[in-house]
């Protein structure tokens, strides 16, 4: 204990086994370096956090973002087109931009919210762990969005197209009409009402998807004969969506003693279920149309039927099978080469057929036949 200590510079002497302490102060030397400490590897110590690769999850996260904001997009845009682009939207039934309205507030409020997400939110959280059951649910859920806005699409209207060429009076030159009709227009109807006090009305279906006042210059002249007519804005443009539309208008007019009822196309399959359901009303026009259900019993019902040879849409075919459907007394009129288009103005109708007359010798032939059946339901009332 006393003694003097050997200094660690001092030779090691001894014996020393051949290609053994050699090799070992080699590698001591060239791991432990002058004036440090020698530290033996330590078999239970954690390694330090190495390179980080990309999160496996991270293209599930961007393909759910740029989706959504995508679907996000169409919400906004496309009913802004519509609200902007077509003023029969903004002119028909209040539920069109109403929907419309409530979609671009949708989209707008999932925009902030993905910019919220994107800007405001941890990198790490927002790629965070999502599974491929999240992934197909958050497509599916978008796709239904991108879905719903094509349906948006669809429901835009037909506008008004006034024909320019017109020369002749709608009701033709044989038509005797006083003058001093008026027309009034709200959220859900537009009334032609005569000079004088009317004692016939007519209730009037538009076809789907068609602007309610593409009737207006084709159903004046009746209003101009001393007859009421109520032209409907059908939700969405779809007459199906409240078939009893026309008992509204009916009761704002008490003064009115005798009642049709007539629609084009699908509006024509409304108001025939409408007249089938209601015994007060007294007659049925039917513009390219026919009954979806069967009312050959009606009893006391005036029925006229008018159609275009050249129809694409409610084709002659059509309207020989519907005839079961009718009343026996109904009175059929067809307009030689007329179209489906031709019951309104509203321009040319995908998939109707191609016409042989002009759209204003159609439309006079078309007032001719209404005007002598208002007018018969007037002397029978």
């Amino acid at each position: 204990m006393g003694g003097a200590q050997r200094p660690l510079t001092e030779p090691v002497t001894g014996f020393v086994a051949p290609g053994t302490l050699g090799s070992a102060a080699v590698g001591y030397h060239q791991t432990v370096k002058e004036g440090q400490p020698f530290r033996p590897a330590n078999p239970t110590e954690t390694p330090g956090p190495g390179p980080t690769g990309p999160n496996p999850t991270s293209w599930k996260s961007s393909i759910l973002n740029w989706s959504g904001a995508l679907a996000a997009a169409a919400l906004i845009v496309v009913p802004l087109w519509m609200l902007l682009s077509n003023p029969a939207v903004l002119g028909g039934h209040p539920a069109l931009p109403t929907l419309l309205a409530a979609a671009v507030a949708l989209g707008i409020l999932w925009t902030l919210i993905l910019v919220r997400r994107w800007f405001f939110v941890d990198k790490q959280q927002r790629s965070g762990d999502i599974s491929t059951w999240q992934l197909v649910r958050g497509i599916a859920g978008r796709l239904t969005v991108l879905g719903l806005v094509a349906a948006l699409m669809w429901l835009s209207p037909f506008p008004h197209q006034p024909d320019r060429e017109k020369t002749v009076p709608a009701n033709g030159p044989t038509a005797t009409a006083p003058a001093g009709s008026r027309a009034a227009e709200d959220a859900t109807s537009i009334t032609l009402a005569p000079a004088g006090k009317a004692t016939t009305g007519l209730v009037f279906y538009p076809g789907a998807r068609v602007d309610a006042h593409a009737y207006q210059d084709l159903l004046q002249p009746l209003a101009a004969a001393g007859h009421l007519v109520v032209i409907l804005k059908v939700p969405l443009g779809v007459s199906l969506l409240d078939t009893n539309q026309a008992r509204a208008a009916m009761d704002r007019h008490p003064e009115v003693a005798s009642w049709a009822v007539g629609g084009h196309s699908l509006g024509g399959v409304s108001a025939s279920s409408f007249a089938a359901s209601n015994h007060d009303v007294a007659g049925l026009l039917l513009f390219a149309s026919y009954p979806a259900e069967n009312m050959a019993d009606a009893q006391g019902l005036s029925v006229l039927s008018i159609s275009g040879s050249n129809d694409g849409l409610s084709t002659p075919d059509k309207i020989a099978a519907s005839k079961s459907l009718l009343p026996p007394t109904t009175t059929y009129a067809t307009v030689v080469g007329g179209v489906h288009a031709f019951f309104g103005d509203y321009g040319e109708q995908p998939g109707d057929g191609e016409p042989g007359i002009s759209r204003n010798e159609a439309q006079q032939q078309i007032v001719a036949e209404s005007l002598r059946f208002m007018d018969r339901l007037k002397a029978s009332g």
